[in-house]
């Protein structure tokens, strides 16, 4: 096999397709435990460590948690903080790029569901395998896989940017769900009436029992896009010879994996700062190279990282590239998978809070006091929310292992999260801010109020009290006419002082002109004729 036309041995794609869960219809937000709300008859299935108690995963699942640092540990490994489940009545997928292509069957190694306390996003992940493939047509598979809806149709109505056909395989073959893409008119309509796509057919499928979110949607569990319509992935290439391949593989590598649309590239080049390239023409931001070299274990082994894409590739000759329990490919599974993972669970969650804060504005009716309360509700919610985020699942270092800390260093640098964290971290405090204001100045206009009807109240107080002066003496009277005072005088004090409290501003505003020495005597006057004025 020629350089020119380099031969893929083995291809692995993972899909991390991150969605937020919505609140059920009428409530404020969303189940605090949504996978308990899975149903019994699902095909979900909560996944345990202790499913497996063979040698070879006790051993992988150590490596795996001693590689992150003790926080990260916690929050991967610790009871009660991420919820996974897994459905096993999928087997394969049977693919076609392109019309007129020949179908390409696709083995499921893995199909899961990642729930995370206290945080509204549900993370789907769907990792994908096969061999022996054109170095373009795994290309091409790895390019068109992953995409939620089609970008459009070309003139002979085919789907565009996305696969021309899907369908899910059970054990047996037989066909479960297939893709619509072709279905033009539906997309469209979904759009034209409601404002939100329309998640194709084998990816709504593979979600249930849950459901897109949309008018009428009777689904306990509902879910939203957060992110861009084409999901995060990964991608594992062992190709023959990979030294030999030339810069023009590796520039359709990082087209297929987003890079130049990168936030980070985007930036950089809009400050006109300089690409740093090698060599052999590749920008250097976005390679870890630490290995391609002719030596080691693993030799020529490079990796591909834009934030929304994380590529492997190296010899398909090399044991330890190829190996599922120790080599490039478990670590590829299993480490580089979870810091993977974290980084897109911190941009989806900060999409989240973004959505919350914008989704509590739009619903906010000033003129509505039963909006505004329920506007305050929403801030204070998400302002906890943030914070318990912040301290739960937000790192900016993951493990001290120079691999795995370079890597995920990378993706948070091409995902922008911590321009991203700060703004977000702004917004909320700009929205709790506000609250606190607006507390503080009800709490003013209430002291203000207190403070005239005392006023005039001291008035009435001290005149009737001089001397202790009573002005009727009916402390001899029968008790029913004592109980006849007391009602009558009970209604008129109460009477005015519902009355003063509500004249009480423009009281408020006499006796601020009365006080100013500045004003004459006939505006003080008109200020006090004022408090009647309709």
């Amino acid at each position: 096999m020629s350089a020119q036309s380099p031969h893929v041995k083995h291809v692995r794609q993972v899909l991390l397709w991150p969605l937020r869960l919505m609140p059920p219809e009428g409530a404020e937000r969303a189940h605090p435990r949504p996978w308990e709300l899975l149903a019994a008859d699902s095909p979900w299935r909560e996944v345990t460590s202790a499913q497996d108690a063979s040698a070879a995963f006790q051993e992988r699942y150590y490596t795996e948690f001693v590689s992150f640092l003790p926080y990260v540990q916690r929050f991967l490994f610790g009871a009660g903080q991420r919820r996974i489940f897994r459905r096993k009545d999928i087997a394969q997928v049977r693919v076609t790029t392109q019309p007129g292509a020949p179908p390409c069957v696709l083995e499921v190694h893995n199909l899961c569901l990642h729930f995370f306390f206290d945080v509204d996003i549900v993370l789907l992940v769907l990792e994908v395998g096969t061999g022996d493939l054109p170095f373009d047509a795994a290309q091409d598979l790895l390019y068109r896989f992953g995409r939620a809806y089609p970008a459009g149709w070309d003139d002979e109505g085919n789907a565009l940017h996305c696969m021309h056909g899907v369908e899910w395989l059970d054990v047996e073959g037989r066909t479960l769900a297939r893709s619509d893409a072709q279905e033009r008119q539906a997309f469209i309509d979904q759009v034209v009436r409601h404002q939100t796509p329309r998640i194709a057919s084998h990816w709504r499928y593979l979600l249930e029992p849950m459901a897109p979110d949309a008018p009428g949607a009777a689904a306990a569990l509902r879910y939203r896009q957060v992110e861009y319509y084409r999901m995060p992935m990964m991608a594992y290439l062992a190709v023959e010879r990979p030294g030999e391949l030339q810069a023009q593989h590796f520039a359709a590598l990082g087209t297929m994996a987003g890079t130049l649309a990168a936030p980070a590239a985007a930036s950089a080049a809009s400050a006109g700062e300089p690409a740093r390239m090698q060599a052999d023409g590749v920008d250097r931001r976005f390679f870890y190279d630490r290995f391609w070299c002719n030596a080691g274990a693993a030799p020529y082994t490079r990796y591909i990282c834009s934030g929304y894409a994380l590529v492997v590739v190296g010899d398909a000759d090399s044991q330890f590239f190829c190996c599922k329990e120790r080599g490039v490919l478990s670590q590829f599974r299993h480490q580089h998978f979870l810091l993977f993972m974290i980084a897109h669970l911190q941009k989806a969650s900060l999409l989240m809070f973004s959505d919350r804060l914008a989704e509590a504005l739009t619903q906010l009716q000033v003129a509505d006091a039963d909006s505004v309360r329920a506007f305050k509700r929403r801030i204070r919610y998400a302002f906890e929310a943030f914070l318990r985020f912040t301290h739960r699942y937000w790192f900016t270092e993951v493990s001290d292992q120079q691999q795995i800390r370079a890597l995920f260093r990378m993706c948070g640098q091409h995902l922008d999260l911590e321009r991203a964290y700060a703004e977000v971290k702004t917004r909320v405090a700009d929205m709790n801010g506000y609250l606190e204001a607006d507390s503080l100045r009800r709490q003013a206009n209430t002291v203000v109020r207190l403070t005239v009807v005392t006023i005039f109240g001291m008035i009435g107080t001290i005149t009737t009290g001089f001397l202790g002066m009573n002005l009727l003496g009916e402390a001899d009277a029968p008790m029913s006419r004592r109980l006849w005072l007391f009602i009558v005088v009970f209604g008129v004090t109460t009477t005015l002082t519902v009355y003063t409290m509500a004249k009480s501003k423009r009281l408020s505003d006499f006796l601020d002109a009365l006080s100013d020495e500045r004003l004459s005597v006939w505006t003080k006057i008109k200020s006090l004729a004022a408090v009647w004025k309709p």
